[in-house]
């Protein structure tokens, strides 16, 4: 029986997906393609997280498509108004035919005889295996694991009488009014719940081992908004990115070289925010540069507003057990609490753990380098959209998409099927694929590809540097081996 064949097959229907539709259509109209979701409805992150608050902490001008303009007041839109504007430009642009949803990709393996991948799925809720087959995969499943979150191993977990939550997993009916409520963890998720829950909580406590850098920021972007009003939408759009772009850019840039001067900065909007009484040495104040971790956004510094209002507090501290009414802390101090919120992060994986071989041999893609950030030394015709992390997530994927219809058009051009990067300079030295420091990442980066010390194997987190290598650069280099002309189809008698 003949498999189900597409040119390219996509994982995923978040961001990265249905932008990676978009780009296929627009740019490589010749080529049939596919979205495999392993969920019921597309979104992804969007989807996926329904915990209080839920919103971008990233501005929605870069968040948003490049072709797509973001027309809501808010640039700090709430995840409901991100699943909406993902859905709306997946139907607008009839990306949604081409979407199968309860497909879990599992497996894929190459041929260079056929130069096709072979692509094992788990269909709906009886998982029924069913195959697919393709020349080129590209994988949009972001870089989660979307069935567990990570909790660490809390002593005397058992015994609290209350209700434990993980934010990825939002029980739909939790009911926290007037309820006291512990959050363990300082992230974006925390920082976003605990000025959500103490709307209708008795109080609640934002309990860290050791403090984020908090940035506030207005809900709105009143530029934009003025532009929106006196400029057509693209064209208002495009300079809001940009602005924004160049403006995130200038601030990383200010954190690496200049960080007691950034540092200043950010403590200075938290000092203004709570006052001089407030003891931001303790609560607000890390002991890491900022950028070595992910910022957190907070709109409207709605946080310090809860704080300020007595509605919510810090707490730093660490936990000792977990009691019957709360949580024990290493101080001797007690909190009590009828809810505890695990904010305490996520786990990554690569691939959505999609199992990967190449001619019948296992590929360990830990042991490969990436490839512009988006391929792997040795793995022919697989790219994934791995987006910024010192920027908003979608800049990064829509540049990749560009570079996979460039690939793809020159492969057509030259007529030949199989392009796979290749490690030939033996002066270039690994390092890890990710230079940051938070916990989420050193707990699982040994499981990611490695990057190099110079191009096109370094990683640079720099969107001018990209747009150049991705959009204007050269598709062939001396990393990029093409190779497997497509057979010549014998000549036809005439009869």
């Amino acid at each position: 029986m003949a498999l189900e064949h597409y040119d390219v097959l996509v994982v995923g229907a978040g961001i990265s997906g249905i932008g990676a539709g978009y780009h296929l259509q627009t740019y490589s109209p010749n080529r049939s393609y596919a979205i495999l979701e392993g969920r019921a409805r597309l979104g992804g992150t969007w989807d996926l997280f329904r915990y209080p608050g839920i919103r971008s902490d990233s501005d929605m001008y870069t968040l948003g498509f490049s072709f797509r303009p973001w027309k809501e007041a808010k640039a700090i839109a709430d995840g409901p108004s991100i699943l909406n504007y993902l859905e709306q430009t997946a139907r607008d642009y009839g990306i949604d035919k081409h979407i199968r949803y309860h497909h879990q990709v599992k497996r894929a393996a190459w041929s260079t005889d056929t130069a096709t991948w072979t692509v094992d799925i788990e269909r709906g809720p009886e998982k029924e295996l069913v195959q697919y087959s393709c020349n080129f995969l590209f994988m949009c499943s972001g870089y989660y694991n979307y069935a567990e979150g990570y909790t660490p191993e809390f002593a005397g977990a058992d015994r609290f009488k209350g209700d434990i939550v993980h934010p990825q997993f939002w029980p739909e009916n939790l009911d926290y009014s007037g309820k006291r409520v512990v959050v363990i963890g300082s992230g974006a998720t925390a920082v976003t719940l605990v000025p959500e829950m103490a709307r209708k909580a008795a109080h609640v406590v934002m309990l860290q081992r050791s403090p984020t850098y908090v940035v506030s920021r207005p809900a709105e972007d009143a530029i934009a908004n003025w532009l929106r009003r006196r400029l057509p939408a693209m064209m208002a759009y495009g300079i809001t990115r940009w602005k924004n772009v160049l403006l995130g850019m200038y601030f990383f840039n200010m954190c690496r070289k200049k960080p007691e001067r950034a540092k200043e900065f950010i403590l200075k909007g938290v000092r203004e925010q709570l006052g001089p009484d407030y003891d931001i040495d303790t609560h607000f104040t890390p002991k890491y540069n900022p950028w070595d971790q992910r910022l957190c956004l907070v709109p409207n510094g709605d946080l310090f507003e809860a704080i300020k209002k007595g509605d919510a507090s810090v707490v730093t501290d660490h936990i000792d057990t977990f009691t019957e009414t709360g949580i024990k802390l290493k101080s001797g101090k007690e909190l009590e609490a009828d809810i505890i919120v695990t904010a305490t992060g996520l786990k990554l994986q690569l691939l959505s753990g999609l199992e990967v071989t190449v001619d019948g041999k296992r590929m360990d893609l830990s042991k490969t380098f990436a490839y512009k950030g988006m391929m792997y030394s040795d793995v022919p015709n697989l790219a994934s959209a791995f987006g910024y992390t010192n920027a908003s997530w979608t800049l990064k994927a829509d540049l990749t998409s560009a570079y996979l219809c460039r690939l793809l058009n020159h492969m057509e051009k030259t007529g030949l099927r199989q392009a796979t990067p290749r490690v030939s300079d033996p002066s270039l030295e690994e390092e890890p694929w990710l230079d940051f420091t938070s916990g989420y990442v050193q707990r699982s980066i040994e499981e990611f590809p490695k990057q190099g010390t110079k191009a096109p194997w370094k990683l640079y987190q720099n969107y001018a540097l990209d747009i150049v290598s991705l959009k204007f650069g050269s598709i062939e280099d001396s990393a990029m081996e093409f190779s497997n002309p497509a057979p010549e189809q014998p000549l036809k008698l005439a009869s």
